[in-house]
């Protein structure tokens, strides 16, 4: 099973400016998780950020905040219950046209509600692994999202932590990848017009 970039959305969790310098490797993983919103935005995958408690811990970093379409502020640590699965599962939108205008109302069939297209596949990363990217992509497995978590853009405080979370996700169901892996499989061929520029950023 390969990632298709039409069923796609890229979630990039919490890469705060307070929270960054004490992440281990943080500099390799903030480039990644740049990466991978570039490549979102050459494939016209959306993208969304989400920061914990901003007040205390600063916005993200500004080369990830301006790459997003749209950032969640949070206070749960998944950022499940304030508001990313209605932001991911878009509303349904009700049917126009159906009913002559002409028609009684209790001739007139109902109007049933019609969802949006879903992408239903969640290219997850962030920090800090073992607290709000697990508890985020845990909860969206349990809302029967197929997720995605980058490994090389995700990080905690340390390399225990990080590495007891990608365990745990992948025991979940959760498919553990690369940004190398998400880039050549939202592309799958070098005659795709975007191959040239996805090469500038993977190399």
């Amino acid at each position: 099973m390969l990632l298709d970039a039409d069923d796609c959305q890229l979630v990039l969790v919490d890469y705060q400016e307070k929270l960054m310098p004490v992440i281990h490797e943080h500099a390799l993983v903030t480039a990644n998780a740049v990466r991978l919103a570039q490549l979102a935005r050459l494939m016209e995958v959306p993208v969304f950020g989400t920061e914990q408690n901003p007040s205390r811990l600063g916005g993200n970093v500004p080369a990830v905040r301006e790459l997003c379409d749209r950032t969640l502020q949070k206070m749960s640590f998944s950022a499940v219950p304030d508001g990313l699965l209605e932001w991911l599962r878009p509303p349904a939108k009700p049917q126009q046209g159906r009913n002559a205008r002409s028609l009684p109302k209790h001739l007139q069939k109902p109007v049933q509600a019609q969802p949006e297209m879903e992408r239903s596949t969640i290219v997850i990363a962030g920090c800090e692994a073992h607290v709000c990217l697990m508890q985020t992509a845990l909860e969206l497995l349990e809302e029967e999202m197929d997720v995605w978590v980058v490994t090389d853009a995700c990080s905690s405080r340390t390399e225990r932590n990080r590495d007891a979370a990608f365990d745990r996700l992948a025991g979940a169901g959760a498919e553990l990848v690369t940004t190398e892996m998400v880039a050549f499989e939202w592309l799958r061929s070098c005659e795709h017009p975007a191959f040239k520029d996805m090469l500038a950023l993977v190399k």
